[in-house]
């Protein structure tokens, strides 16, 4: 079967380069269960090869530009799979600390996937010297975007402790996930077998939403040039992180208590997410200041917002990309971190009412137009001649509220692993699971030098932020 490719999912397979690989991942960490054999892991991977006819068609597809279609890219089944090409074992070498884990992970999320294969690998990893395991897997961001793979990961999980034999977290799903990401999660993915994307809205509907889009248009770029917060800015300053990349990536993560950031935000009126902002900007400042390069000018960070929770089954299930996109100033040019929460709340605030009065065809429109020129720069060989459209991106993705378990081993810890570009070296991006807060950066290995000292730089700014907001 052949399947158009829809225009945002198009861009991620255009501008992908050996230097910018196009992919989302995500580190899972594990407990094994006390019944664990010698043989445990190896179980599991050999299982995994075994369930090669029950993959599902996600997880089949892959792109290519067809003749029939005037050269547009279509989705179209591999008919030749290879399980082994996409399911790896690894082992870490001595001593077996986290930091190995970590720059394997880096290693492997630098490597481009191939086109010609469907664009997954899951990759699992014994030799942690505490005896835990864990599971790196990598998508291409043509097939779902950050919430969308963080639900397809979520279905592959039991809240059951005692149940074995899973499925694969590429198998077709019997079952469904056992919770809703989020409580804005409406639903959560209950069969990931290929659903057919339908008409969502009429035709008059559509073109109402079309015919406002240049009213939309005008005020995002009004906002723009007021420096208010929209899905366009025109004042991010030139930062070491705006410049050229290579495909070299550095992967660090950690986790800390979800309650913290909670308790920050009611003391301070502010939400959990903007709480994640505040703590990113207080690193971030330590950092350039440590790199002799903190501009004058507040940070500027794109924000992705996810769309369409009401149709997320049918979104995980098929795959595809429906964000908007938030660029909300971090106050990294203000020295005491209360001022710069009070900045990231307002200008959230700000933005969120902006995209209050728009339809969700006309937000992601507004969207592309934001994030286009991160693509444009650097194909125009503009990069370092037009200031940045923003300086790097944060997202927070909401994952499973209670503890889950895989195959008896139970989940300590999920970090992302998203995507640098040319001119935008530094992602941040977190993920909530039951009591915690995982957070993933992914950089440059060149432009963003010393990545892992940020993880250091998050938690004092973590304890600059109760202090400030007394608890």
């Amino acid at each position: 079967m052949v399947t158009p490719i829809d225009p945002a999912s198009v861009a991620f397979l255009i501008a992908e380069s050996r230097s910018v690989p196009m992919h989302v991942g995500g580190l899972q960490l594990f407990e094994t269960p006390e019944d664990a054999g010698p043989g445990y892991v190896r179980g599991i991977y050999e299982r995994w090869l075994a369930e090669a006819e029950d993959v599902a068609p996600l997880f089949l597809k892959h792109p290519r530009r067809s003749l029939t279609t005037a050269g547009q890219y279509v989705w179209e089944r591999d008919e030749q799979f290879d399980i082994e090409h996409h399911v790896r074992h690894n082992a870490l070498p001595e001593p077996g600390r986290v930091r190995e884990l970590l720059e394997l992970v880096s290693r492997l999320h630098g490597q481009r996937l191939a086109h010609e294969r469907p664009l997954w690998e899951s990759h699992l990893i014994e030799g942690l010297r505490d005896g835990r395991i864990a599971m790196y897997t990598k998508l291409h961001h043509s097939l779902v975007d950050g919430v969308s793979a963080m639900r397809l990961l979520q279905s592959t999980f039991s809240t059951d402790p005692d149940e074995r034999d899973m499925p694969a977290p590429w198998a077709r799903r019997r079952r469904p996930p056992a919770e809703p990401s989020s409580a804005t999660a409406v639903e959560a993915v209950k069969d990931l077998a290929e659903v057919p994307v339908s008409a969502l809205r009429s035709a008059v509907g559509v073109l109402g939403e079309a015919a406002g889009l240049p009213a939309a248009l005008t005020r995002t770029l009004r906002s723009g040039m007021r420096n208010e917060t929209s899905a366009v800015a025109f004042d991010a300053p030139r930062t070491i992180f705006n410049q050229s990349i290579t495909g070299a990536r550095r992967f660090a993560a950690q986790d800390w208590e979800l309650d913290r950031f909670k308790r920050i935000g009611k003391a301070t009126g502010s939400t959990l997410n903007d709480v994640v902002l505040a703590m990113c900007s207080g690193a971030l400042r330590r950092y350039l200041v440590e790199q002799d390069a903190l501009p004058d000018r507040s940070l500027i960070a794109m924000v992705p917002v996810g769309l369409d929770a009401k149709n997320a089954q049918t979104a995980s299930a098929s795959g595809g990309n429906k964000v908007g996109a938030l660029m909300v100033r971090l106050g990294t040019d203000e020295p005491d971190p209360a001022d710069r929460l009070r900045v990231v709340h307002a200008s959230m605030r700000d933005g969120k009412e902006a995209l209050g009065s728009m339809s969700q065809m006309q937000i992601m429109a507004m969207a592309a137009l934001g994030v286009a020129p991160a693509v444009l720069w650097p194909a125009l060989r503009m990069q370092g001649v037009m200031r940045p459209p923003f300086n790097l991106v944060i997202s927070n993705v909401p994952g499973p509220r209670q503890q889950v378990y895989y195959n008896g081993a139970r989940l300590a810890g999920m970090y992302p692993a998203s995507i640098p570009l040319h001119g935008q070296a530094m992602n941040i991006t977190c993920a909530s699971y039951a009591d915690s807060l995982g957070f993933g950066l992914t950089g440059c290995r060149r432009t963003a030098p010393h990545l892992q000292r940020l993880l250091t730089h998050l938690d004092d700014e973590l304890v600059l932020l109760e202090s400030a907001a007394g608890v």
